[in-house]
């Protein structure tokens, strides 16, 4: 049976884990898998516990406020999928000399799911930029961020790629920041799963095909990856595929181990912690499995 495998966004940000069915890498060990977007009002958690989802692409952020309101049952996350926010400030204008104060006083198309806003407040406030002095528009879904910049609205967009390149390709707008390149590094995005799949050899398995791929695209060019994974992507053009795996590769997203560094998980608790997203701090091992 193949794994089943569920993300909670589709992005080249996740290309570790595109690529270990893209590139071949599970086909090697013997694997084979269905991929699927997170669906509106399901729950990653919810899928787990039930038995309809093997692995989840999720973030250690996503057991905390579960964890607060008494949830039991929750996922653990077993393997780092980014370093690095994801998201890039596009501009409806050239600007080679960006800085974030400039964002004061203008709209900026905001993506209001928990983590991102909270990061994007979070590299605002890094970079001396108090967060209300913002004017953030909810224009709703990436999708409908994406059309509602191409009809004028907003002076700034917040986006991953390839949909932030794909309006630079288009000539639309301009990538003028790196979020993730604007704070530190964080516990951004990871893999989890019940905590009883981690026993299993299929579970092993994944996880030596996931290191070998997640290896391959920090070192691989980027217009070979983009090859590689252009059939998940059909919308997109090449260039801009490969433009956001580029730049995802120069700003060190995929650096480090496999393993979800403690340091990085005290570092997403500390973004959280300052924009009083939690009411308190979760121990490592109650979210993560150290491998």
């Amino acid at each position: 049976m193949p794994l089943r495998i569920v993300v909670s966004r589709h992005s080249v940000f996740y290309s570790p884990l595109i690529a270990t069915i893209a590139a071949g890498f599970l086909e090697r060990c013997g694997l084979a898998a269905s991929y699927g977007t997170l669906a509106k009002g399901q729950r990653s958690s919810k899928l787990l516990r039930e038995g309809a989802v093997d692995i989840m692409q999720s973030a250690v952020s996503s057991n905390w406020r579960p964890i607060e309101a008494g949830e039991a049952g929750l996922p653990v996350h077993f393997a780092q999928i980014n370093r690095r926010d994801g998201f890039f400030l596009v501009a409806r204008h050239p600007d080679g000399a960006f800085d974030w104060h400039k964002l004061v006083g203008h709209p900026v198309l905001a993506d209001h799911a928990a983590q991102p806003l909270v990061m994007l407040k979070y590299a605002a406030r890094t970079n001396g930029v108090e967060w209300s002095r913002v004017n953030a528009i909810d224009a709703g879904t990436p999708g409908e961020m994406v059309r509602a910049f191409r009809d004028g609205r907003g002076e700034y967009v917040h986006l991953q790629s390839p949909a932030a390149h794909q309006l630079e390709c288009d000539g639309i707008g301009h990538v003028v920041a790196s979020v993730g390149a604007s704070m530190p590094a964080v516990a951004f995005s990871s893999l989890c799963c019940a905590r009883e799949f981690t026993t299993t050899d299929t579970f092993h398995r994944f996880l030596e095909a996931y290191a070998a791929a997640r290896q391959w695209v920090r070192t691989a060019s980027a217009d070979e990856i983009a090859v590689a994974e252009a059939s998940y992507f059909p919308e997109y053009s090449p260039d801009a595929l490969a433009a956001g795996i580029r730049r995802y590769q120069e700003i060190g997203t995929w650096e480090g181990s496999v393993e979800i560094p403690r340091d990085l998980y005290e570092q997403a608790l500390n973004v959280f912690e300052t924009e009083e997203a939690i009411a308190r701090r979760h121990p490592y091992e109650e979210v993560c499995l150290p491998l």
